[in-house]
Formats: C-alpha cells, sequence, structure tokens
C-alpha cells in the first residue's frame, strides 16, 4: 500500500517520549459504547477525518467514502436495524451464553453525538487497479486502514469510537441511499466517552478476556 503527507519533509526523529506515548495510546484506543451526549469543538470532527486521510491504500486508490448520517430520521431507522440484528444473534447462542450476550452494551448508537459510515468503493478509477487485481479485497483492507488511523487520531484529542458491525449492511445501504457499489466496511459511533477503561468492556464483561500474541504466532 501506498500514502504519506508531507513533500521534501526529512526523517522524522521520534523521542523515547513520543514512543511512550504511542504505546499509551495503543492500549487506550478501546471500544467505546458509552458515551456523553456533548458535541464536539467546531472543526474537531473534520480535522480527524483529515487525519484519517492520510492512511495507505492499495495503488493510492483511498476508496473509503464516508457519510455523516445527522438526519434524526435515518438515525432511527439504523437503531431499529442494529435492534432487529442484535435480537437475531442472541437468539443463536445457548440460554446462559443468551442471557450474557444481551446484558451486554454493543452500542452507542442513542448517545453518541456523531454517527459516520464507512464504505469502500468496490471499483474506485482512483490507483488505476494498481496492486488489487488478484486481491481486491484490499479495497475493503484499505478502509479498514483509515479507520484506525481515525481511531487513534481521535483517542490522542480524547475522544471515543465505537464500531457498530450488528448492522444488516443492505439495508444501511438502503437507508443512506449510496451508491450500490460501496460496500459498507464500518458504523461508527462518535464521541467524548461517558467512562475510561484500559481494558475491553467484553473483557470486564466476562465474554471473552484477550490471549497472548504467542498463541496466534507461527513459526515456518
Amino acid at each position: 500500500m501506498t500514502g504519506g503527507a508531507g513533500e521534501g519533509a526529512g526523517k522524522p526523529d521520534f523521542s523515547e517520549r513520543f514512543r511512550t506515548d504511542f504505546e499509551t495510546l495503543l492500549k487506550w484506543r478501546r471500544d467505546v459504547r458509552r458515551f456523553r451526549e456533548e458535541k464536539l469543538p467546531e472543526g474537531m470532527l473534520d480535522h480527524l477525518l483529515e487525519l484519517a486521510d492520510l492512511a495507505p491504500s492499495v495503488g493510492n486508490s483511498q476508496p473509503w467514502r464516508i457519510v455523516k448520517v445527522e438526519s434524526a430520521g435515518k438515525r432511527s431507522e439504523i437503531v431499529s436495524t442494529f435492534e432487529a440484528e442484535n435480537e437475531a444473534a442472541a437468539r443463536t447462542y445457548d440460554s446462559d451464553k443468551a442471557l450474557l450476550y444481551r446484558q451486554l452494551k454493543l452500542a452507542g448508537l442513542k448517545e453518541a453525538p456523531v454517527h459516520l459510515a464507512v464504505f469502500s468503493d468496490e471499483d474506485p478509477e482512483q490507483g488505476h487497479g494498481l496492486g488489487r487485481m488478484t486481491m481486491p479485497e484490499t479495497l475493503a483492507y484499505s478502509t479498514v486502514s483509515m479507520i484506525h488511523t481515525f481511531w487513534l487520531a481521535a483517542r490522542a484529542e480524547g475522544v471515543g469510537v465505537g464500531w457498530v458491525s450488528i448492522l444488516d449492511p443492505e439495508k444501511v445501504t438502503r437507508i443512506l441511499q449510496v451508491d450500490a457499489g460501496w460496500r459498507l466496511v464500518a458504523y461508527l459511533c462518535v464521541g467524548y466517552p461517558e467512562e475510561e477503561h484500559v481494558d475491553p468492556e467484553l473483557e470486564r464483561a466476562r465474554w471473552q478476556a484477550r490471549t497472548p500474541l504467542a498463541s496466534r504466532l507461527l513459526h515456518r
């Protein structure tokens, strides 16, 4: 993937303090589901999106397409879609796991002041197809890279992000009336967290603990 900013910039010299702070940022990124209704300062969201747009992308295609969902009516439809899919998901678990599932807070759709629907253009003209002939999914991977860049930039400003995946992509596409060639990658809730935790909420709720990297690292 290619990308980056600045022309003729010299090699950066990242201090030990910066490297330590960056590690802290990664640890405190967290998926936020509990938001204050307080709005973000004027211009902050646009600034965060500009930083996210620095993310690398296959062929420099920048396939991400971002929809600011501001209509109360459309937000209500998204909430209804989430609730239906969430209930369907709960029914796939046995009784004990289903009870625990229903106790989880899996979205901040009603509280978060900002909703962003992030799509990936599946056939963008930009990039001229470079790097994706054999792996077209790299377009979606590029969009995920942008999302993670946005997430880190937001967290550095004390802003939380929650990724809502319990949605029907086709319904969201219809609700938001976007190009049929766009693929929904993420629906993001954005705002100031109601509470701060360094450990994942699913770990605190005893749904799933993190596992050591060694258990997923292979040598060949």
